[in-house]
């Protein structure tokens, strides 16, 4: 825990100094009066302290300012008033004093202590497991956890479902004094009521029907450690009296049993329900809420902390790196659709969505176009490759050739067919004066192909009534390049 610096009265005028002596006792202030000499003693560059300042006999005020700047300095009285262009020098006390306005000073000393950049750096180096985010809404939880955590009081957290309330309750367990016990969970809403003070606190052998051993509760199984409450919202109201006896008289007994059993545990309890309003309607104990929100936290939901999305994903895809091999990632322009997305099912729904990415493409980038249509927010065009021409024709060409070849054996054993009956083929094999060309060297590959392409393209024009969209698709084409082949070899329709 961390400790309050200590606090020196440095005034040569003795009665004034007796008269906040007075003030700071009345408010249980630790305090000690010292000459401008013994000050120097105590102080150092590196010491914290604060420092009531009033006249000194052999020092000058501001170089004491200057000297020590993790000091914070209350300077006593009117004519020091021009020392507070100094920023370590945080009020001015004037008689008569008060120990409201002091008490308020002295908070701000505190503050000016808490803020110091030596200090935050500490601060930092405390280890959170699972929360990630830099955003404020983030740093305000991490800050409350680090405050509650060292302590034994219960703390409620509060949020909407799916933001991560079991997560701040690890945290709290692991950063406090009892980090070596265990953690133990239970969601009061999926366990039907009768068989909750059972799962609570245990039951002796024969307590009732089934019960043929005796056995231990959570709460003796968190015995040293933390018991976590989640969604006790949904606890039946004769639980509610049953718990708040726990909370208030720290023993408990098993079901069925008369021995009472000494509650060493810490209670964390989590809800996503309004409990204030549960109270109104009657309910939800109002003296078990008062127990049991003694610290509330509250966490974000994510729609708040959009700006948290990248090191959110990298988080959860790392946890996913076990259960699917690939690897995927967002470009900039995807992320920025997610974070206009409204998120109401909060990490959860972000967590099912990666896998569903991790499974549709792995080891893929994922742009807008890629996203489920309820997470496109950007008018974003999806890149559509363009392949040179030659490979398109080359591609289509061994396709038509393929398909040739596979109803060669069909069209042996099937009737003719006239040309406006059957799909476009390739042209017939070589003949035999083609091939006696091609050993005398005079056959032209070239015009062979041109020939066949004509013949290829003529019918599917023909076979699709000259509809030039179904005949590009036929044939592979874009239906531009199939225009341009059929200008080139003047393929138009015969009036």
């Amino acid at each position: 825990m961390a400790v309050n610096p200590p606090l020196y009265i440095a005034d040569t005028q003795q009665r004034r100094a007796e008269r906040l002596a007075t003030v700071l006792s009345f408010i249980n202030e630790p305090h000690q009066i010292v000459t401008d000499q013994a000050l120097l003693q105590q102080l150092t560059p590196e010491t914290s302290a604060v420092v009531l300042l009033g006249a000194l006999d052999n020092e000058e005020q501001a170089a004491l300012l200057l000297r020590f700047p993790r000091c914070a300095f209350l300077l006593i009285g009117e004519p020091l008033s021009p020392l507070l262009q100094y920023p370590n020098a945080v009020g001015l006390l004037t008689e008569p004093f008060s120990y409201n306005s002091l008490t308020q000073l002295l908070r701000d000393c505190q503050q000016y202590h808490r803020l110091l950049p030596g200090q935050r750096q500490t601060e930092t180096t405390v280890k959170f497991d699972g929360m990630v985010g830099q955003t404020e809404p983030m740093q305000k939880v991490r800050f409350l956890i680090s405050q509650v955590a060292k302590t034994d009081a219960n703390v409620l957290v509060l949020g909407q479902s799916g933001t991560g309330k079991e997560v701040v309750a690890r945290n709290i367990h692991l950063l406090s004094n009892r980090a070596a016990g265990p953690f133990v969970p239970i969601n009061c809403g999926a366990i039907p009521a009768e068989l909750l003070e059972s799962e609570l606190f245990g039951h002796e052998k024969g307590a009732f029907t089934g019960a043929i051993s005796t056995r231990k509760g959570r709460f003796e199984l968190a015995q040293g450690g933390t018991l976590f409450l989640d969604e006790i919202g949904d606890m039946p109201q004769p639980m509610q009296v049953k718990l708040l006896r726990v909370l208030q008289e720290r023993i408990f007994e098993r079901v069925g049993g008369s021995q009472a059993i000494k509650a060493d545990v810490r209670i964390i309890a989590a809800t996503h329900r309004d409990l204030e309003q549960m109270i109104g309607e009657g309910q939800f104990r109002e003296d078990l809420f008062y127990r049991l929100n003694v610290f509330p936290i509250e966490t974000p939901a994510l729609s708040e902390r959009c700006d948290d999305l990248p090191l959110l994903i990298q988080e959860l895809l790392n946890r996913q790196a076990g259960a699917h091999q690939g690897r995927i990632r967002f470009t900039e322009r995807a992320l920025e659709s997610l974070k206009m997305h409204s998120w109401p099912g909060n990490v959860r729904e972000l967590a099912n969505l990666l896998e569903r990415m991790l499974i549709m493409y792995p080891d893929q980038v994922v742009d807008v176009a890629e996203l489920p249509k309820k997470y496109c927010y950007l008018d974003v065009e999806s890149y559509q490759p363009q392949y040179p021409e030659a490979l398109l024709e080359r591609d289509m060409l061994n396709d038509l050739f393929a398909a040739s070849a596979d109803d060669s054996e069909d069209d042996q054993q099937a009737e003719p067919r006239s040309l406006s009956q059957r799909e476009p083929q390739a042209a017939a094999p070589l003949s035999l004066p083609q091939i006696e060309q091609m050993t005398s060297g005079s056959f032209d590959l070239k015009e062979y192909l041109a020939e066949l392409e004509v013949q290829l393209i003529s019918e599917a024009l023909q076979y699709h009534d000259y509809v030039v969209a179904r005949a590009a698709e036929v044939l592979g084409l874009r239906r531009t390049t199939l225009v341009e082949k059929m200008r080139k070899y003047n393929l138009g329709r015969d009036e």
